[in-house]
């Protein structure tokens, strides 16, 4: 990172940037190009392992390139505000970020599944205290990012 000032490196602090997001962006290669979704997400940071949960239709472009396999990046950013200035040049901007990368699990057992769900509705909702019908599990996919590198930076 160029700003080494700018870093942030407690992991309590890099926790309340992600929660204090609404969107992480995947970041999944095809070959030709770098193919990037915003999603919806929950989260979890347990035993030092930080993992991200998503859900999606169980076909399309996306999880034709999860299936493929490899890293994926991923990317969230929050806290937006501009930063006037007298001139052009001095204006600047506020924000936090948290950027990284890692290995996508798909999520076949039911609970599993659901402890995935709720932590998508806890951070979008405040509240993990939801419940899912299998028929509704059936027609999703589920899977998580177990995050192997990460970087955060505010200003």
């Amino acid at each position: 990172m160029r700003r080494a000032d700018r870093a942030v490196t407690d992991p309590a602090a890099i926790d309340a940037i992600i929660r204090g997001c609404g969107c992480c962006r995947l970041g999944l290669a095809d070959g030709k190009e770098v193919y990037i979704v915003p999603m919806s997400f929950g989260f979890t940071h347990e035993g030092g392992l930080r993992t991200f949960y998503f859900h999606s239709a169980a076909e399309g472009r996306k999880i034709d390139l999860l299936r493929a396999g490899g890293t994926v990046s991923f990317e969230l950013d929050c806290g937006h505000a501009l930063v006037e200035g007298p001139t052009a040049c001095t204006y600047s901007a506020r924000y936090s970020c948290v950027m990284g990368a890692g290995r996508i699990r798909f999520l076949t057992e039911p609970e599993t599944q659901r402890q995935a769900l709720r932590e998508l509705m806890r951070q979008n909702t405040g509240s993990a205290a939801w419940d899912f019908p299998p028929e509704a599990l059936r027609r999703l996919c589920l899977f998580a990012l177990d995050v192997e590198t990460i970087s955060a930076k505010q200003h």
